[in-house]
């Protein structure tokens, strides 16, 4: 370790000690803390620059989880900009390390003096100074190998030469580009001035009282400064501009160092009397500025920081000295030598800031600043650590519900599926079979129904033709209010029945949103059945026969005994048989014509199975004749024409004959339509009993279908819930995982900044304590 010693030995010795042993403390401070600077920012450096890269990673990871919707409220605004400053301090902090020269900042209200308490540690008029507002804009002083002194302003490279204060004064009042935020480097060869000689770099600035933009000034001023000097005015007390200021200073840095320098202390001269009491208060609230309001320094080690001094005198002193002269030659007031010695007692304090603290200076403030942000970073991440575990348990415990409840509907759904089946089977044949008998009910009353149609009637077959289709209308018309009466309300009350069931029955299974939307799904008209009898189909074919019909003629005779089928197969029958018989007679007048044609002969069995057929008929008819009047007529007419003889005959053919007479005289208009509706009772009856079972089918389908569009329009909502529940429990996973990385990655950025923790940890033991 000796090289290192030396190293920092020759580093920090010239650096304003001018007495020998003065430069023997230092050198025996550098040799108690056994390192180099470039060992401390080797070190330091390497370690800002993982923190200021951890700090950007974490500061990328808080910005990903605040822009992700699906992990809202895991990293809050608040937390993302608050790691952003951090990376910005850091980045400050980083250029600072970075750095060779220490700086220090000057600062006080108009003409305090501070330029000339800077010319009188660089002992040489280097800053203008004197009466009124001599610095209005930021002066840096530094050393420069060459022999001219220079200077450059903000924004240029130019180097502008300049030889005396004079000089130096005039081009900063002739350059009105210059205000007070701006940066002139002063440029003084270290042949002239001792202090400039190992890169510390004074600065100097306008009044705190000319501006009020003090946030600007500190971020691109004092965030890089190591020591901060209060130039005070001790005729008067600390300014509320003064205090504003440094306390805006220490919001931005971690205990800066502070020195306080009541200056035109030699005023006090004029009254001695006055003069430990004065001191005694600027003492008290210059302590309690910096214990208690700025809390930089403790208590005991505040006097060490406070300073009464003149520095004119001062600067005027040793100016003499270096001409030669007696540095207490010229007019100075009473006590000079005490406040020569006070300032140069401030000036051992700064030099032991400089030197034997200038690791804390520079590495120890930055060091307790890294491990502060490193620890509030990693209180952001365990913050967002605890955040993200207790939704992912959420989501979970959500997911495994949501998991459960879609388990639960899929189950539920195919056993209503069953029973609703059941249900509307049962519905849909008691309806069926409720129509069917109604219907029956009605064909049999279908005479009801015709009678009571009346419209002109008129035998014409114009009009009959619009009188069957109003009629049959009519029958469609009235059987379907008929069936409606009868079946309409019990259906309706049924469906309705059965629609509420099937909505009691699926509402659990169905989204709180939902549920109160559920009766839109059941149509709020009633259900009425459409019977469609379409009775002009049916009847299209009925044929009315209202031609006038004797009743004892021989063409009713035969249909009274043996009805109307067997009647036309009798009527046919003995038409073919007068037909044969045509031809036979023909061939007996007339034997010399030629051989007979051959005539087709009835085949005997038929002929046998027709006859008897006819005979099975005619007996079974036989009952029928007793009761009708025109035939008892006969039968006694003829029992007493054999006993009694012709005149019989000639009454029973006066009676056929009055009897015709009877019906031909009252077959009227009203007789042709009793007939032609007596014909269509018959006719249709036979055609609707064919439908019955047709319409009731397709009643008992309505009913069907009307109940399944129910039951369907349910079930797919049903379905909806379950895709919208499968779709949440897809993003519920999805979420989990996204929690799952949150947590991983806030696990790994904590332990980052544990490491870093620790790293630092081990710079301050091994370079920061002090030696034993």
């Amino acid at each position: 370790m000796g090289w290192m010693n030396s190293l920092l030995i020759d580093w920090l010795l010239p650096l304003t000690f001018q007495s020998q042993e003065d430069r023997g403390c230092l050198r025996t401070l550098i040799e108690h803390h056994g390192c180099s600077p470039s060992t401390y920012t080797k070190k330091i450096s390497d370690v800002f620059e993982q923190l200021l890269n951890y700090v950007k990673e974490t500061s990328e990871f808080v910005d990903e989880t605040c822009e992700n919707k699906a992990l809202e409220k895991i990293a809050s605004q608040d937390q993302k900009l608050e790691i952003q400053s951090y990376a910005d301090k850091l980045a400050v902090i980083k250029e600072v390390l970075a750095r060779r020269h220490m700086k220090v900042a000057f600062f006080g209200r108009t003409s305090n003096g501070k330029s000339t308490v800077v010319n009188a540690m660089l002992r040489d008029r280097v800053l203008p100074s004197g009466i009124g507002h001599t610095t209005n804009c930021f002066l840096s002083v530094e050393g420069t190998d060459e022999d001219k002194a220079y200077l450059k302003t903000e924004g240029s490279d130019e180097e502008k030469s300049i030889k005396t204060v004079n000089q130096l004064a005039h081009a900063l009042h002739m350059d009105e580009s210059l205000d007070a935020g701006c940066l002139v480097r002063v440029f003084w060869p270290k042949t002239k001035c001792a202090l400039l000689r190992d890169d510390l770099v004074l600065v100097d600035s306008p009044g705190t009282d000319v501006t009020t933009q003090l946030d600007s000034w500190i971020d691109k001023f004092c965030l890089d400064a190591d020591v901060f000097v209060l130039v005070a005015n001790s005729e008067s007390t600390l300014m509320n501009t003064e205090k504003h200021f440094f306390h805006k200073v220490n919001e931005r840095l971690s205990k800066p160092n502070i020195f306080i320098l009541n200056n035109r202390w030699d005023a006090s001269a004029n009254e001695p009397e006055y003069m430990e009491d004065v001191r005694k208060q600027h003492t008290d609230r210059c302590v309690n500025f910096l214990v208690d309001e700025l809390k930089v320094v403790d208590r005991d080690q505040a006097p060490n920081r406070i300073f009464f001094v003149s520095a004119k005198e001062v600067l005027n002193s040793r100016m003499q000295r270096a001409q030669g002269m007696p540095e207490t030659g010229g007019a100075l007031a009473e006590g000079f030598q005490e406040r020569l010695k006070e300032f140069q007692c401030f000036e051992r304090r700064f030099e032991e800031c400089i030197s034997q603290s200038a690791v804390k200076t520079k590495f120890e403030q930055h060091t307790i600043r890294a491990k502060q942000i490193t620890e509030k970073v990693k209180s952001i991440m365990d913050d967002i650590n605890i955040e993200a575990a207790e939704k992912r348990v959420a989501a979970l415990e959500d997911r495994e519900y949501q998991m459960d409840r879609l388990e639960f509907v899929k189950n539920q759904l195919n056993l209503l599926i069953d029973d609703i089946k059941k249900k509307i089977k049962a519905i849909s044949e008691d309806v069926e079979s409720k129509v069917s008998i109604a219907m029956g009910e009605e064909i049999s009353r279908l005479n009801v129904i015709v009678d009571e149609f009346h419209t002109d009637f008129h035998p014409s077959p114009h009009v009959l033709k619009i009188y069957k289709s109003e009629l049959l209308a009519h029958v469609e018309e009235g059987m379907g209010k008929n069936l409606a009466f009868r079946c309409s309300d019990a259906v309706h009350v049924s469906v309705q029945s059965s629609q509420k069931y099937m909505m009691e029955s699926m509402l659990p299974l169905l989204p709180s949103v939902a549920q109160g939307q559920i009766q839109m799904l059941v149509p709020s008209r009633k259900f009425d059945l459409s019977y469609d009898l379409n009775c002009a189909t049916i009847c299209s074919d009925f044929q009315e026969n209202i031609e006038f019909q004797f009743s004892l003629g021989w063409t009713s005779l035969v249909h009274r005994f043996l009805g109307s089928v067997n009647a036309e197969r009798a009527l046919r029958l003995v038409d073919q048989n007068f037909q044969a018989s045509q031809p036979a007679l023909s061939l007996a007048r007339t034997p010399s014509s030629g051989p007979p044609s051959t005539v087709a002969q009835p085949n005997h069995e038929t002929a046998l199975m027709t006859q008897e057929d006819l005979m099975v008929a005619m007996a079974t008819n036989v009952a029928s004749l007793t009761s009708r009047t025109s035939m008892g007529v006969i039968v006694v007419g003829g029992v007493v024409c054999r006993t009694v003889g012709w005149r019989l005959i000639a009454l029973s053919a006066s009676l056929y004959g009055f009897l015709y007479l009877y019906e031909r005289l009252t077959w009227t208009t009203k007789a042709k339509e009793r007939t032609l509706k007596r014909q269509f009772v018959d006719y249709a009856t036979d055609k609707l009993q064919l439908i019955v079972s047709f319409t009731s089918a397709n009643c008992s389908h309505q009913v069907q279908q009307e109940m399944a569009t129910t039951f369907a329009r349910l079930c797919q909502q049903v379905d909806q819930t379950q895709k919208e529940l499968e779709a949440e429990i897809r993003q519920l996973t999805a979420q989990i995982d996204q929690l799952e990385t949150v947590q991983s990655r806030s696990k790994s950025l904590r332990h980052k900044a544990t490491e870093l923790e620790r790293q630092l940890e081990a710079f301050t033991n091994q370079y920061l304590q002090p030696q034993q």
